[in-house]
């Protein structure tokens, strides 16, 4: 692998046999940096290409937010001469990701130790649902599914007994799913460089979303011999939640004791600089819902726009309410050209938004390739001369 000023990670080639989110959000981070993806689908494509809305047939939304800089191949593993193809490009490679179930790619000789005989550089990644030492291995994993074993879906009971389970409106665990995958490939591609030695990387959902979720859920159960108290209470109040102003809603955030003693200051509210709950944090975080109350009674009596000018005198956060429909028009975005319009060979004009992160010499880029039409790069991938 070598790496140019073209991107972090040009020369590197990967294939990516993902489907849906997951997989192909990881591999669209890493082909915004550089990277050399692969798309390998089957005759009749991955299925988010078909999830609306969508200007033509496989070519859903989704589809498109998550297959940008990407070339398509299609092969049908079912078929030697395909299978023979697909190992053909693996010799070449230096990451495999696949979404595919470990007893199905070994019947198709796509087992990591397989490969890695053909190919001893080649790192290989399985984007799992749950974790091979446990017994969920084999189950079918989506996001809603997750969300329910992970507890996510039961955080709102937990601030509201009254609540049912609930999801969350994003698919959180295959988003953040593809994340790690990301970050867990160049930590394998970099140690790699390191050592020479390539490995096997398995990235579960269910695990990763629990491990997300109990970075601040654990809470007392850090120290109980069998833990049971769950919970970080901060953010399972139901007074948490962004508070209604005399025109709309605004979350605002005094989060240190100089911050609350800034706000109650800011609004005439001098009886409360030496309370409790704003001179000692302990005491304000058993007693954090009577304070946000507090917060929300106060916040009617002023517009967002002129809670906006307050917190930003007074040095508190605060931050308004928006919808995504008003992100285009948010200030902060349009200053750093977050929302661009790429135009798609088929597709014509479509928005979409850059990568996140900032590199000052080999910056992420949106717009090298956009996503392929299924099996549009056949001609130029699978005809090629095999490297000697």
């Amino acid at each position: 692998m070598s790496i140019s000023k073209d991107g972090m990670l040009a020369g590197a080639r990967v294939i990516d046999m993902t489907s849906v989110v997951f997989g192909p959000l990881a591999t669209q981070m890493l082909g915004d940096l550089g990277a050399d993806v692969i798309k390998v689908e089957s005759p009749e494509g991955d299925m988010l290409r078909q999830v609306q809305p969508a200007r033509t047939p496989g070519m859903g939304a989704a589809f498109l937010g998550t297959n940008r800089n990407k070339r398509s191949i299609t092969l049908d593993l079912k078929t030697q001469k395909d299978r023979t193809a697909l190992l053909d490009l693996l010799d070449d490679a230096d990451v495999f990701v696949s979404s595919v179930r470990p007893a199905a790619l070994a019947r198709l000789s796509l087992s990591p130790e397989t490969l890695r005989k053909r190919n001893p550089k080649l790192i290989t990644v399985a984007a799992v649902g749950f974790g091979s030492d446990g017994p969920y291995r084999n189950k079918p994993a989506y996001d809603d599914s997750v969300q329910s074993v992970s507890g996510m879906a039961g955080l709102a009971t937990m601030c509201n007994p009254d609540n049912p389970p609930a999801y969350a409106p994003t698919i959180i665990a295959d988003k953040l799913g593809g994340v790690t995958a990301a970050y867990a490939i160049m930590a394998a591609l970099y140690h790699r460089e390191r050592t020479g030695q390539a490995q096997h990387v398995e990235v579960p959902m269910f695990e990763t979303l629990a491990s997300f979720l109990l970075v601040e859920h654990m809470a007392e159960a850090t120290f109980e011999s069998e833990p049971q108290s769950f919970g970080y209470q901060r953010m399972l109040v139901p007074h948490r939640r962004p508070v209604k102003t005399a025109d709309g809603y605004i979350t605002i955030l005094p989060y240190s004791n100089a911050q609350w003693a800034r706000f109650f200051k800011a609004v005439g509210r001098d009886d409360m600089l030496n309370h409790p709950w704003v001179t000692n944090m302990d005491e304000r975080s058993r007693n954090i819902g009577g304070i946000y109350d507090m917060v929300a009674q106060i916040a009617t009596t002023r517009t967002t726009a002129q809670w906006i000018e307050l917190t930003e005198q007074a040095d508190i956060p605060a931050m308004p309410v928006r919808m995504l429909s008003d992100l285009p028009q948010d200030p902060h975005l349009a200053a750093t050209g977050f929302f661009q319009t790429i135009d798609h060979p088929t597709e014509g004009a479509v928005w979409t938004t850059k990568p996140p992160i900032k590199f000052s010499a080999t910056p992420a880029r949106h717009d090298i390739t956009p996503p392929p039409a299924l099996g549009e790069h056949n001609p130029d991938i699978l005809k090629r001369p095999k490297p000697k």
